[in-house]
């Protein structure tokens, strides 16, 4: 079977990733008309972040990039039915495990929500209502984890759409949650919980018939002691923190987050979530398909496969995630007042919003750029060089947060925010949520330079020609951008008109913007089949 190009892979995956992404935003906009910001939004969202953080952490992180070079080997070298049983054991080791945990979740809700939320302990409704959400959203873990298996498999077979896709469930399911659901609830974000949940089996149910049609659905078996999935753990065990150091910084922040104004929360998610619009359409995609990729090139020993696999892989994501980065820097504040700022979610919600999504943005190049080097490292089955890297910047970040507070909170406070002590003081100081999105846009730079040191080092990635011709007209073009978005800034200051205006505005700048780059790149030489791959 004739597999098809990295560029034809990354455009099925990224189209359907975009489709669920445009669904996002639209989820955003419901979640914010009906809900706005409040003590409740925060407890779900904190509810949400601490069952999502796990899947990240075990499904589309640690697990992932050990189980696909695996995964990729066997089908290589072994049988189908050989692969057809690696898949069995692994899935029902992978269930088994996750099961056991769910139920600890469950049942320890209080003290899990004691150790992510221990701002919230003195706010007992509000301590109350994140436990009891998290009693809904924790079995999300379960099923979503096996979707992201599900989706591995697929994606080995180069089949992107149907997993890219797949999170278009979750947002129907919160979106029909907010619209009709909340009503019948006491505590009307309470649907979104249960929405999550639903999300999270439907999702897994539309991957299995085509797991079937390429005859690798079986059920589940215990293979702890079988040689594959001993392969499996030994590469996930080390990558637990290594491949996951972005959510794992995600979850300090919201740990953080619970000391500052009522609000924090919900303005860092929903900067987290307009950052992963481009992040999950080119950084995650392009990681996504350049592992199976890497580890056929690995197992074959195709060192010249492998380098230019990587090659196009670092300067697509340069590509689209320097001028996407400069992009959202400028144009936050419009961005969230266009999609965002309408019902309860105030011009305020907005600026502050804004503040977090611009530190954040600063980080995107690095953030994207990870999720393709580190494919590098465990296509070859090199699982500590990330970690090293991964815990390197978790332990920056931390040391960071606690330098830009402490800053911001010297600029911005007033003399009377300290009557109470500074731990008091924090919380009646708004906008230091922006302190946790910078520290964690420095810290992923950290990252990507020590990946990339390590990358060099080890002389497995030989650069392809033309990098200085490709940097200058990406310095170039972007320049060109730049004083386009500013003159557009500059001219429209205020926005706070009418919400057609805003999006009318919007759309000016970002087409503008956006034409202003691909004419210059096109201007200097620039040809779609540069990025053909291979």
């Amino acid at each position: 079977m004739s597999r098809p190009s990295l560029l034809r892979s990354t455009l099925s995956f990224s189209g359907g990733t975009f489709v669920s992404r445009i669904l996002g935003l639209v989820r955003e906009q419901v979640f914010s008309a009906v809900f706005g910001v409040s003590a409740a939004t925060d407890a779900f969202w904190v509810a949400f972040r601490i069952p999502n953080f796990m899947r990240r952490l075990f499904a589309e992180g640690s697990f992932s990039t050990a189980f696909v070079p695996a995964l990729s080997e066997m089908k290589e070298k072994g049988s189908h039915e050989d692969l057809r049983l690696m898949i069995a054991r692994v899935s029902g080791t992978l269930g088994a495990v996750l099961l056991v945990i769910t139920g600890l979740g469950v049942f320890f809700a209080p003290q899990v929500t004691t150790l992510f939320a221990l701002g919230s302990v003195d706010e007992p409704a509000k301590f109350a209502l994140t436990s009891d959400l998290l009693r809904i959203t924790f079995p999300f873990l379960l099923f979503i984890s096996l979707t992201a298996m599900a989706g591995a498999v697929l994606n080995t077979f180069h089949r992107f759409a149907l997993p890219a896709l797949t999170p278009v469930i979750m947002n129907l399911c919160m979106i029909a949650a907010a619209l009709w659901w909340a009503p019948h609830f006491a505590v009307p974000v309470t649907s979104m919980a249960w929405a999550i949940l639903i999300a999270g089996i439907l999702q897994l149910l539309v991957q299995l018939p085509v797991l079937a049609r390429l005859g690798l659905l079986s059920w589940p078996r215990w293979g702890w002691a079988a040689p594959e999935v001993r392969k499996v753990m030994k590469l996930m065990v080390p990558t637990l923190f290594g491949s996951s150091v972005a959510q794992v910084n995600l979850l300090f922040d919201t740990l953080i987050a619970t000391f500052l104004v009522t609000g924090s929360q919900s303005w860092l998610a929903q900067s987290d979530r307009l950052l992963e619009f481009p992040l999950g359409m080119f950084g995650v995609a392009l990681g996504t398909v350049i592992l199976p990729s890497l580890s056929r090139h690995h197992v074959n020993t195709d060192h010249v496969g492998f380098s230019k696999a990587l090659d196009w892989g670092l300067r697509s994501t340069l590509l689209i995630s320097v001028p996407a980065m400069l992009g959202l820097v400028l144009l936050a504040e419009p961005l969230i007042a266009t999609l965002l700022q309408r019902g309860a979610f105030t011009a305020h919600d907005s600026h502050m919003a804004a503040l977090s999504l611009s530190a954040l943005s600063f980080g995107l190049p690095a953030f994207a750029l990870v999720k393709v080097l580190a494919p590098a490292f465990f296509a070859r089955q090199d699982t500590r060089t990330p970690v090293r890297a991964g815990v390197s910047a978790m332990i920056a970040n931390m040391g960071l947060n606690a330098l830009f507070l402490a800053l911001l909170f010297a600029l911005w406070h007033r003399p009377e925010d300290l009557d109470h002590g500074w731990l008091q003081g924090l919380s009646k100081v708004p906008g230091l949520h922006m302190a946790l999105a910078l520290a964690s846009a420095l810290a992923s730079y950290l990252n990507l330079a020590m990946l990339w040191r390590a990358l060099r080092r080890d002389q497995v990635y030989d650069p392809q020609p033309g990098w200085r011709r490709f940097i200058l007209r990406l310095v170039l073009a972007c320049a060109v951008m730049l004083m386009v978005l500013a003159a557009g800034r500059w001219l429209w200051t205020d926005w706070s008109v009418g919400i057609w205006l805003r999006v009318l505005r919007l759309a000016l700048l970002v087409g503008a913007g956006g034409g202003a780059y691909v004419a210059a790149m096109f201007a200097m030489g620039f040809r779609i089949k540069d990025l053909r791959g291979v």
